[in-house]
């Protein structure tokens, strides 16, 4: 018994070392000359850390766990541990930060390395409440009327209230083909909403343009992924060709994606070396990323949309835009997804997704915090959307558009 009580410390300490950044347990119990011994290894290691960590109360609740547990043979040691590591984490408060245990940890990064199945919709967390930051176009999640800021109550009736974002993710993809039920609460709405979904493969389309009248070009950019670089290019070339004298983003209901592309993009409508964004990590370092593309669109006068699907690269590049050639922003706040996650992997499998880093525009504003607040404010009421026979990127039916091609115009 204390042969395994020993290699359960060992393992538990060498756990949370990781979390504790070289911390120690400090605890007395019957076997405490044992124990010390093997702690004083652990904190040597590393200097400079956390001086003491009192682990009494922790062994306190395993002994009486294990004593007074009525199915003692459900007890599963590594899960415990396990658990013990993911309530660390998730005691930092912050839902971009999260530990994968090794299997869950395997399915993250297949999912984030390629396509994937589900019902096309990016979620986060606001207000401590599983949120739709944006439905992805053409998606199941679009096409079934989901909108940015509906909270996702249930998923296939199980309550959401105490899941990760990556749990929620996880339940809600699944292989193509297959049904999940979402249960949704929508601002204004006082019945939840029910849907039944079939999940499809998802694939990400990047950029679309269009000429309007009077030679403003309307570009829209769904999402920040591999492609975009590519894509935005080829139609910079295309909207240039074709005489564009004004030109619209739009990026609502833009989730974001790869922090590069945003600074790319930037490089074509700044001026060399402008400031894009500062990266601020908790050790007070602040990295300075700036443009360094062509500029061909610089000189062109332009306006963004944005709502509160907007997250994450979007909202770097509209705040860039805006701070640095005080570019219009029309529509809605956006969503506020301004951090920078980096994923840390470990030697059994395991993995911890932490949030090292938030952005902040050129003027300083930080995205995280506070989101980016348009300069001309037009709200749109989900509900009006059928009762007004609205249709988002359509002149005429959309409130926002006409509102923003009413001030590309004016700029000179």
């Amino acid at each position: 018994m204390q042969r395994q009580r020993l290699i359960l410390i060992i393992a538990v300490i060498a756990a949370l070392c990781a979390g504790f950044g070289g911390g120690y347990g400090y605890f007395r119990q019957q076997n405490a000359q044992n124990v010390d011994a093997i702690i004083k290894q652990v904190i040597n290691k590393d200097q400079g850390k956390v001086a003491a960590v009192d682990f009494s109360l922790f062994w306190q609740v395993w002994d009486k766990l294990h004593d007074r547990f009525v199915d003692k043979e459900k007890l599963d040691s590594q899960k415990l541990v396990y658990g013990a590591i993911e309530g660390m984490v998730a005691a930092a408060g912050d839902p971009y930060t999260v530990f994968f245990e090794p299997v869950t940890s395997k399915k993250f990064q297949e999912e984030v390395s390629g396509a994937f199945s589900g019902v096309g919709m990016e979620i986060g967390k606001r207000n401590d409440v599983i949120t739709v930051i944006a439905p992805i176009k053409d998606s199941p999640a679009m096409r079934a009327g989901i909108k940015a800021g509906d909270v996702v109550v249930k998923v296939d009736d199980m309550p959401t209230d105490s899941w990760s974002v990556e749990e929620a993710v996880s339940r809600i993809r699944g292989k193509k083909g297959t049904t999940v039920k979402l249960t949704l609460a929508r601002e204004g709405e006082a019945e939840l909403i029910e849907l039944s979904l079939a999940r499809d493969t998802i694939r990400v389309p990047a950029v679309d343009w269009r000429m309007l009248d009077n030679k403003v070009a309307y570009l829209e950019i769904y999402t920040f992924n591999g492609n975009l670089d590519d894509e935005f290019a080829r139609a910079a070339k295309e909207l240039t060709d074709a005489s564009a004298q004004r030109l619209i983003i739009d990026m609502r209901n833009n989730p974001g994606g790869l922090l590069d592309s945003a600074v790319n993009l930037a490089g074509w409508m700044l001026k060399k070396d402008s400031l894009v964004v500062q990266e601020r990590y908790g050790t007070g370092l602040t990295d300075q990323l700036r443009a360094n593309g062509n500029a061909r669109l610089s000189a062109i006068p332009t306006v963004v949309l944005i709502n509160g699907g907007s997250a994450s690269a979007a909202e770097i590049l509209a705040g860039a835009l805006h701070d640095i050639r005080k570019i219009p922003l029309v529509g809605e706040k956006s969503f506020g997804k301004g951090s920078v996650q980096q994923l840390e992997s470990f030697y059994n499998g395991a993995s911890l997704k932490v949030t090292v880093a938030k952005w902040l525009t050129p003027n300083g504003v930080s995205i995280s915090e506070t989101g980016i607040a348009p300069t001309d404010e037009v709200k749109i009421d989900p509900k009006e959307y059928k009762e007004k026979g609205w249709e988002i990127g359509t002149v005429g039916k959309d409130p926002q558009l006409d509102k923003a091609i009413a001030v590309v115009l004016q700029l000179r």
